[in-house]
């Protein structure tokens, strides 16, 4: 089976590498490995991979380096990155997340959990291609053409902080828990931590702070001991 989507896994460990990419082969997934930053750097160059598996210490730049590279290029911005690392502290998860991961596995992992994790991170990559094009107030959405927009001001969003903003688009004014909030935007939230929501919303207020100011960060509320809801009311703010 060789049709499936192409994994990138960045691995020094030659036996770790070689055992992920074993069990991706056997799912039907494509597999490039590179055991080093520059190696990684390279596979991305000549052909984009649709998910990376990426561990966090490597030769060279570190996977964290690389996360937050990709991140801020727009070649790369949409690819899922999942890190893979033996550092298990609350204070790497969020900083892995806070670079860019989409997912955070810690060594030693079952490989079942692996390929659980990736194909969360595959379905969290797709957008909403069926969905209509979501106005309000200044804001605009597009799923078709992964766009978002305040008034005439681009506004660049991750995969994940996309399809946070659209679920909370689709009910302005709802409180959303943290557990509803990874059912419906994570998809299947089985190995996922509800930190996980708040290190998101994070990113996306900083997104939407960068396009327009205050005013766009301020339309995601935190409702303390509930959850999180997007007004709309302050998203008729005018645009900046």
């Amino acid at each position: 089976m060789n049709g499936g989507p192409r994994v990138l896994v960045v691995e020094d460990e030659a036996a770790i590498a070689e055992l992920i990419a074993v069990n991706l082969r056997y799912a039907g997934y494509q597999v490039a490995l590179a055991a080093d930053s520059r190696a990684a750097q390279r596979e991305i160059d000549q052909q984009l991979p649709d998910a990376v598996v990426l561990d966090w210490m490597l030769p060279g730049d570190s996977g964290l380096t690389l996360a937050r590279r990709w991140r801020t290029q727009e070649r790369t911005r949409q690819v899922p990155i999942l890190m893979l690392t033996a550092r298990a502290d609350e204070t790497d998860r969020v900083a892995g997340l806070d670079a860019g991961a989409d997912d955070y596995i810690i060594k030693p992992f079952s490989s079942k959990e692996l390929l659980a994790r990736l194909r969360a991170v595959l379905r969290r990559r797709a957008p909403h291609a069926a969905g209509q094009t979501i106005t309000a107030g200044a804001l605009t959405l597009d799923p078709a053409a992964w766009r978002v927009t305040w008034g005439s001001a681009p506004v660049k969003l991750g995969p994940t902080e996309f399809k946070l903003l659209h679920h909370l688009l689709c009910a302005p004014d709802r409180v959303h828990s943290r557990a509803q909030l990874l059912d419906k935007v994570w998809g299947d939230h089985v190995f996922i931590e509800e930190r996980t929501v708040d290190v998101h919303v994070k990113r996306l207020r900083e997104s939407l702070r960068n396009a327009v100011g205050e005013a766009g960060a301020a339309a995601i509320e935190t409702v303390r001991g509930a959850g999180y809801r997007l007004c709309a009311r302050a998203l008729a703010a005018p645009a900046q």
